[in-house]
């Protein structure tokens, strides 16, 4: 009997994505380019009859993507590119990427990326905000300390940072325009701790609604932030395909 397996490469930019379409045998049956949108992907992948399993590579559209094509399809691998270097022999073009994608899922000789557990979501997404703020945060008190010190004025410690001590911090700056720039940095700072504070109340709340995070809080050293953001970026224990060397996992449900 035959087998109706099919693979599918997709090489995705942000206007269109070149596909090519192989059967179980290595034969490239089909070859299209489609403009990147959800319901022109949709209707190609569920006019392919069969077995379909599709790859593509880890990238900005990645999580979109596979959400998008998980329902439809027996297998959705996303690919990264920096682990697979037989993506990198040859030449090089969007059709001959999404050949060389189809073939190396075919022979399963590629290095996946973890995009499961969908009810996750939300926390990942909540945990990238508060990461990506709390760095802006350090980036403007640097960068606060670095403008005082070019002009000479020490400044160690936090006291530089509180708002009852901003007056006398601004009165050393001699330079108006100096002194100005300094006030933007302490509005810039008072705007970017609000929206961290925002951002940490909406991470505890959508880390309660899932039973790992107390299960971390029992371990000493791991607060309430910590769990949260421990649930968002490993997800689950069970991506992992062994634990000989990690000592013990906590597993959730």
């Amino acid at each position: 009997m035959t087998s109706t397996k099919k693979y599918v490469g997709m090489d995705v930019h942000k206007e269109s994505i070149s596909i090519a379409v192989m059967n179980s045998v290595g034969k490239i049956v089909m070859e299209c380019v489609l403009e990147t949108k959800a319901s022109m992907i949709l209707q190609f992948i569920n006019g392919l009859r069969g077995d379909v399993h599709v790859t593509f590579e880890e990238g900005t559209w990645a999580a979109w993507l596979y959400d998008l094509l998980k329902p439809h399809v027996s297998e959705v691998v996303v690919c990264n590119p920096r682990k697979n270097a037989l993506l990198k022999d040859g030449s090089k073009s969007d059709r001959i990427d999404a050949r060389k994608l189809a073939e190396l899922l075919r022979g399963n000789h590629l290095k996946p990326v973890y995009h499961g557990e969908h009810g996750l979501r939300t926390l990942k997404e909540l945990a990238r905000s508060y990461l990506t703020i709390t760095k802006d945060v350090t980036r403007v008190m640097n960068r606060l300390k670095a403008l005082y010190r070019s002009w000479g004025i020490a400044c160690a410690g936090n006291k530089v940072y509180a708002e009852r001590h901003r007056s006398e911090w601004l009165g050393r700056i001699r330079e108006a325009g100096v002194r100005r720039r300094a006030e933007h940095c302490y509005r810039q700072l008072d705007v970017l701790r609000q929206l961290r504070q925002q951002v940490r109340r909406d991470l505890l709340l959508e880390s309660r609604k899932h039973q790992a995070w107390k299960l971390l809080r029992l371990i000493p050293g791991i607060g309430t932030i910590r769990a949260a953001l421990l649930i968002a970026l490993i997800q689950t224990p069970h991506r992992f395909r062994t634990n000989d060397n990690c000592g013990p996992i906590v597993v959730w449900g």
